[in-house]
């Protein structure tokens, strides 16, 4: 069974920082497993914000690109979301996943969640 459990979320004002981790456990090889970090806003679909690959590639959503850092620790079996001059856009709910290995961010792509952490950004 895959546990993925997020934290790091918060209110902050427009501008700020916060950094997101999400804690894996269960029977995979997080070190070989392509990652990603997908948001919700109110009223919205999910979308995928930045993936990693199992080498470390990443890739990110327009929306967030030059803002935001996807990494990982392998050790650790942590997936992190660093982000930097937050905009009240960037309000929602913040998922972890476990996806196929494909270059792009793609919701569909995810086959394991966690249950999400609440970013609020306000102006």
């Amino acid at each position: 069974q895959v546990q993925l459990v997020e934290s790091g979320g918060g209110s902050v004002q427009a501008g700020g920082s916060l950094r997101l981790s999400c804690e894996t456990s269960g029977q995979f090889t997080f070190s070989s497993t392509c990652m990603g970090w997908y948001r919700q806003a109110p009223g919205k679909e999910r979308e995928a914000v930045a993936i990693i690959a199992e080498d470390g590639t990443t890739k990110y959503a327009d929306s967030v690109k030059g803002r935001v850092i996807i990494s990982k620790d392998n050790f650790k079996r942590t997936l992190y979301l660093q982000m930097t001059s937050l905009k009240p856009e960037d309000t929602a709910i913040y998922y972890c996943g476990r996806r196929g290995c494909w270059d792009r961010l793609r919701v569909l792509d995810v086959v394991d969640w966690g249950r999400g952490t609440q970013v609020t950004v306000a102006s």
